[in-house]
């Protein structure tokens, strides 16, 4: 049986470059195709909205990326371990990136996700994010190829 867990307790603040290679260890761990520590750096350096979320004991659970561009905020990156998954981490931090949208005056929220990632896209409508649209050959796939991502957007 999954941990319930006290999210009061937990350590949710802000990304910083310190925190950097343990994020970049997380999405290595968890993303056949993983954000580079420049991507990483680059998101910081743009000031985009960046937040990590720990245990008491300071290990790091999961983060997200969101960039705001005028009404609607991109959910660029968001990853939970792997081994604290199906607990309702990613639900808290979906929770989080939407309160932070809507506390930065957005009127929705889109990402981009890979079909194949069909448990990511069960979270993302059981959330009420709607399919708004595909782009063709987004994501780097395996042997060189590309995967289409879809689009999706959560109104605020």
């Amino acid at each position: 049986m999954a941990p319930v867990w006290d999210l009061a307790r937990l350590n949710y603040e802000p990304m910083h470059k310190t925190d950097l290679e343990q994020v970049l260890a997380l999405e290595e761990s968890v993303y056949p195709h993983p954000w580079s520590m420049a991507n990483f750096v680059d998101s910081l350096n743009s000031n985009y909205e960046a937040w990590v979320l720990r245990d008491r004991d300071g290990e790091l659970l999961g983060y997200f990326l969101l960039m705001a561009v005028v009404d609607e905020s991109h959910l660029l990156n968001v990853a939970v371990s792997a081994s604290k998954q199906g607990q309702g981490l990613g639900r808290f931090l979906l929770n989080q990136a939407v309160a932070c949208s809507r506390g930065l005056g957005m009127e929705s929220v889109l990402l981009e996700v890979r079909p194949s990632n069909t448990r990511a896209l069960k979270i993302y409508e059981r959330y009420g994010f709607k399919q708004i649209g595909r782009r063709k050959g987004y994501y780097p796939a395996a042997e060189g190829q590309r995967e289409d991502a879809i689009v999706m957007r959560f109104g605020l």
